[in-house]
């Protein structure tokens, strides 16, 4: 699985499940926190359609965290002040990269998850398209 899919999951997905793959990895692995989850900004760049060029729209404030296991560099960044969930991601981020025997187990829990969200948003869209109104031209009769 690739790492923004699984990055999606975990973030859009229940809380839980990222604790639970982190706790894996935190409580049999030596964890080297590198960079401490802190705050910042990241630009937004978007692509304007007419004129088909980059700008920056704006920023949005982020967590990140960098950690390391067995020499394998992980990161976590997340869209608002969430400590706790950039490090899991971190976390999970390095066992990805250094190949640890139980990410080879987590597939088939996260596409459960992503399969959950995917129910979760139907039903969201259902609603919302249950209060849409429809508006017709009426005819000159």
């Amino acid at each position: 699985m690739k790492r923004k899919r699984r990055t999606e999951i975990l973030i859009n997905g229940s809380k839980e499940l990222a604790a639970q793959l982190a706790d894996e990895i935190i409580h049999h692995y030596d964890v080297e926190t590198i960079e401490e989850p802190n705050n910042g900004l990241v630009m937004v760049k978007v692509r304007e359609t007419a004129k088909k060029s980059m700008f920056y729209m704006g920023e949005v404030f982020v967590t990140e965290c960098k950690v390391q296991i067995n020499g394998s560099i992980g990161l976590g960044i997340v869209k608002s002040h969430d400590h706790e969930l950039a490090y899991q991601l971190a976390v999970i981020d390095a066992a990805y990269n250094v190949g640890l025997q139980e990410t080879s187990e987590w597939t088939s829990r996260l596409l459960g998850e992503e399969e959950r969200i995917v129910e979760q948003r139907k039903t969201a869209q259902s609603k919302v398209l249950k209060t849409k109104v429809s508006f017709e031209t009426m005819d000159d009769e």
